[in-house]
């Protein structure tokens, strides 16, 4: 019996033994990958920052709009019941907060000559059709090199959204006169003495450009070429000013069904937009202006697209024509604890210039939209992390028919929606 309790008490003390042995190396394991790991982060310095952002908006009548409502765009034109009453005159209201952001800005060693960064932002404004997802707004890395130069990979900030935007209390940003897209690029900036160059290689994700199967990134990939951005900017005493230029290539279809056979086709549309903007600011005062002749935007929250312009009777086989369209906004701000803010935003449809085959095959946003104004007030009263603010908003659309000659709209008549947005922000 005392040899029995003899072995139980060794085999206790040998299974501690083994324990604490075990304990030990998981101790050293973890010591030896996370020390190299702590070293690491020793040379990056990670800042934080977001807001919690909620607001209540309501409509006199159905819009086009996205994010559940909170990112409007333009009223929706009139839409005849059996007794002529107009089914999109019906007012809406809601409020939200899954619009509140986290990002994080980050610096990191050194790599050679060049000093690295990085950020990504997020908030909830994704959804999935049942429920509202936390997405990826931004998320990109930088390399800056002494002379101004540096390169940047990954997904921000439209090169036409650029360096001048509307201050206003609308989460869409002064859309669908002020370019909203944030892409996947490669862009590279060089700066010196007042003067900022940027040149951008786009590929689309989350902003799609719409055709003959609706919004898909598939234009774009089929097409092979990204879009391409380059602009110029000079700023100096409060003052900013610049302008750029894009192109767009897309392949709307690589194959066409006509009398019964599919036969490949080679279809490419390829377009070029234009931006000039200007901006004052002090520590009171703020002035913004940008005026755009677009081809195909509407990947960026801009009115416009394009159409079939002709059809091969053999295969099938399209051509395309964009529409072109006058787009410019005026905004001023002013105050700083107490603020007010005046907003106006025009766009105008030019036309194709070519003939149109029919109004079935006519692709994009607005497009039977002759012209849009909206003109907006608000004003806010804002702390250090705190503010709060309301904004009315009056945007009217004249609609019309189109003139397939080339792409005007005619015959048109206006329909008016009256918007009032009132929000809280508290930054952190």
């Amino acid at each position: 019996m005392l040899k029995k309790l003899y072995f139980c008490r060794n085999k206790f003390k040998n299974n501690d033994k083994m324990r604490n042995q075990r304990y030990v190396m998981v101790l050293l394991s973890l010591w030896g990958i996370l020390l190299p790991a702590h070293a690491q982060r020793e040379h990056f310095k990670y800042d934080f920052y977001g807001f919690v952002r909620g607001e209540v908006y309501a409509n006199s009548r159905q819009n086009t709009e996205a994010v559940d409502g909170l990112f409007y765009l333009l009223p929706n034109d009139r839409l005849p019941d059996a007794s002529g009453n107009d089914l999109n005159a019906t007012p809406s209201s809601s409020f939200y907060s899954f619009t509140s952001r986290l990002g994080m800005n980050i610096k990191g060693p050194d790599i050679g000559k060049a000093r690295s960064s990085a950020k990504i932002e997020t908030d909830f404004g994704g959804h999935t059709g049942i429920t509202f997802v936390l997405r990826v707004r931004q998320a990109w890395t930088k390399l800056d090199w002494d002379g101004g130069s540096s390169v940047l990979l990954g997904q921000t900030w439209h090169p036409f959204f650029g360096e001048v935007a509307p201050q206003v209390l609308n989460l869409s940003t002064g859309a669908p006169f002020q370019p909203f897209n944030r892409s996947p690029m490669l862009q590279y900036t060089y700066s010196r003495k007042g003067w900022m160059f940027k040149a951008a290689a786009l590929y689309q994700l989350v902003y799609l450009s719409t055709g003959p199967f609706g919004k898909t990134e598939d234009y774009q990939k089929n097409g092979l070429l990204p879009e391409l951005c380059a602009g110029v900017d000079y700023g100096r005493d409060g003052w900013l000013a610049g302008a750029g230029v894009e192109m767009l290539s897309l392949k709307p279809r690589l194959q066409s069904t006509l009398g019964g056979n599919t036969y490949r086709v080679d279809e490419r549309l390829t377009t070029f937009s234009y931006e000039a903007h200007a901006q004052y600011r002090n520590r009171l005062l703020f002035l913004a202006g940008k005026t755009m002749l677009i081809s195909n935007m509407n990947h960026a929250a801009l009115i416009g697209g394009y159409g079939v312009s002709a059809i091969d009777p053999l295969t099938g086989e399209q051509q395309y024509t964009p529409f072109r369209h006058s787009t410019s906004w005026v905004n001023l701000v002013y105050g700083n604890r107490w603020q007010g803010g005046l907003f106006g935003g025009y766009t105008k449809n030019l036309g194709t210039g070519k003939l149109l085959t029919s109004e079935d095959k006519i692709y994009g946003l607005g497009m039977n939209l002759d012209q849009l104004l909206t003109v907006s007030a608000q004003g806010s009263y804002n702390l250090p992390h705190w503010k709060v603010g309301v904004e009315y908003q009056a945007a009217t659309g004249w609609y019309g028919a189109f003139d397939l000659a080339d792409g005007t709209v005619w015959n048109t008549h206006a329909v008016t929606n009256h918007r009032i947005v009132a929000l809280f922000m508290y930054f952190f």
